[in-house]
């Protein structure tokens, strides 16, 4: 998914507008917050990716930023919860009227959801939270509510019915894959390669699925 080039675009723009409502204003400042620290995440990971850094992106002051977010930890909690809702929305976004006809599509785009910057993000903050004691309950707690919408949505976009013994595992395993896809484009970007398993994967679930 493209989708955080966009939001780097939008959070380097500071606000035109003087006269908003002082809720718009406010709902405006949390909503380039969340997407500048959702960049910094991708492009510096979490060590350069301070408040300070993240309030300058966003074209706002540290205070305003810490008005909004108390902690760094809240703000990069928060930021995730953003980038899932992200991908959900995206992967929906696709396929409006739920389960597709080209199961090959919907595996490429759940393998997009992976392997594109959001996913990045998210990685940057995974690796924070192993370390930072204090971050790792609530990032634990978001990735598995992440993990088990994407597993209700992958589903439901396949068509997979998990009543039948071992679907829901087969549904699994194509989100791991797609994960381990994802880390490996950490450090190249071999989409031919993709293709192939995503085409693999395809007759896998079309056999399995039927």
């Amino acid at each position: 998914m493209d989708g955080v080039t966009t939001i780097g675009d939008r959070a380097e723009r500071a606000p035109k507008e003087a006269k908003q409502p002082k809720q718009d204003r406010s709902r405006a400042t949390r909503q380039r917050l969340l997407e500048a620290a959702v960049s910094c995440l991708a492009e510096h990971g979490w060590a350069g990716s301070t408040v300070t850094v993240v309030a300058e992106r966003a074209g706002v002051s540290r205070g305003a930023a810490q008005h909004h977010f108390p902690t760094r930890e809240d703000l990069f909690t928060a930021a995730v919860e953003y980038v899932a809702e992200e991908r959900s929305t995206a992967l929906r976004a696709l396929f409006p009227q739920g389960a597709a006809d080209d199961r090959r599509a919907v595996i490429s785009a759940l393998v997009d959801l992976y392997t594109g910057p959001l996913f990045r993000a998210a990685l940057h903050l995974w690796v924070a939270a192993s370390n930072e004691e204090q971050l790792r309950p609530q990032v634990t707690e978001l990735e598995g509510r992440v993990g088990r919408e994407t597993h209700r949505i992958a589903v439901e976009l396949l068509g997979a019915d998990e009543s039948r013994p071992g679907v829901r595992e087969t549904v699994q395993g194509l989100l791991d894959m797609a994960r381990g896809l994802g880390l490996a484009n950490l450090l190249t970007d071999d989409k031919t390669r993709r293709d192939r398993v995503v085409t693999q994967w395809t007759a896998l679930l079309n056999e399995a699925l039927r």
